[in-house]
């Protein structure tokens, strides 16, 4: 694991794992994949407590949809889509993400700007999570 391989160097770091908006969600037909993305999360909590004192910060990134091959594949991109068009109406944002949303997040994490953050998922979902329409 990598983190194993920082920690013996003894020069600290940071680790950025991408999991999804739906860790803490359930969807139909979803349930292994949110579930491995629950897993991922708590992974990510579990590895800031294990590697902190080593000055290696661990954190996640928790997408929506965003706008690649994968989510084109499985249709959500399609406009005439009943679950794409939900989505979007549900999202307060009114778009999905675009890879650099969610590359711009993990930059940050990446870099020294965020030095005391740790442990943390920080969801990149143009506020779907906390929008109940």
């Amino acid at each position: 694991m990598i983190a194993d391989d920082m920690k013996t160097r003894g020069k600290g770091g940071a680790i950025v794992n991408v999991s999804s908006v739906l860790a803490n969600t359930a969807s139909s037909s979803c349930g292994v994949y949110c579930a491995s993305k629950g897993a991922v999360d708590q992974l990510t909590r579990s590895m800031a407590v294990e590697f902190g004192p080593y000055n290696i910060r661990v954190n996640s990134v928790n997408p929506t949809v965003v706008r690649t091959r994968m989510a084109e594949m499985e249709g959500l991109l399609d406009k005439d889509s009943e679950i794409a068009q939900d989505l979007i109406k549900r999202t307060p944002l009114k778009r999905f993400a675009d890879p650099e949303d969610v590359v711009n997040p993990i930059l940050f994490l990446l870099s020294d700007k965020a030095a005391m953050i740790t442990g943390i998922t920080l969801p990149v979902d143009g506020g779907i999570a906390v929008s109940f329409n």
